[in-house]
């Protein structure tokens, strides 16, 4: 038997680049790599089993989309957002977000919106009923991108494409347990009343989404600093 030449079932290298990438954009995502946290090519290509290359190109990947810091000669970091950092980008979220909400209703295009932001709302409950709260702030993201690019705006679309991706460093945090007992509902809130046309409505649940998720972060970075208390941390 004939074995099959090895150029026909090599993996490419821009592959092994995107596994890397989806790795660790779910483990920033996820909290498993900490805020703070330096990156090292070397240990890395050894933990996925690849060379420097597609390491160094997911890296690259990710500090493009926000996900890590690139500072020169010290090197690649996860993040550490600050408070200010989160009410801004919240501010910058809540501003692109009503623009987009408001130019669908304007447009009357809100029916077909919905319809397509219906999608994301029955797979946020499936999650939910499940207790999956990972995949619930997943389809979160995914809600809040199609309702920007269902206001057409390009402009808006790329303005938020850089928004939601700090959103991420946050993800982990606000999906982290059941206490945001409307986080749900509140989607299907801004799906219905966008679907009858009340934006200003539309916007006052948008508005109660975002100050929700501020609560949640900061009761968080509350409970993470007395952990770090209670541990003998620097706090002491």
């Amino acid at each position: 038997m004939t074995s099959e030449p090895a150029s026909a079932i090599r993996i490419p290298r821009a592959t092994f680049a995107s596994i890397v990438t989806e790795r660790l954009r779910a483990a920033i995502v996820n909290g498993s790599l900490k805020p703070g946290s330096q990156l090292s090519e070397v240990e890395l290509a050894n933990t996925f089993g690849v060379s420097r290359g597609p390491v160094r190109e997911a890296l690259q990947r990710l500090v493009q989309e926000g996900l890590l810091l690139s500072e020169p000669h010290r090197g690649v970091f996860i993040p550490v957002l600050t408070d200010d950092d989160i009410l801004d980008i919240y501010l910058a979220r809540e501003a692109l977000e009503s623009a987009a909400i408001r130019l669908i209703v304007a447009n009357g295009t809100s029916a077909a919106a919905s319809e397509a932001l219906d999608q994301y709302v029955t797979e946020m409950e499936k999650a939910e009923a499940a207790g999956d709260w990972e995949a619930v702030g997943n389809f979160d993201l995914e809600f809040h991108l199609a309702l920007v690019a269902a206001s057409g705006s390009q402009r808006l679309q790329r303005m938020f494409s850089t928004v939601i991706s700090e959103t991420r460093l946050c993800l982990g945090a606000l999906t982290a347990g059941d206490d945001r007992v409307d986080l749900v509902q509140e989607h299907r809130q801004i799906c219905d009343l966008m679907q009858e046309g009340e934006t200003e409505q539309a916007l006052a649940v948008l508005g109660k989404h975002f100050d929700g998720a501020l609560v949640t972060l900061a009761g968080r970075q509350r409970a993470d600093a007395a952990t770090v208390d209670g541990r003998g941390g620097p706090h002491d």
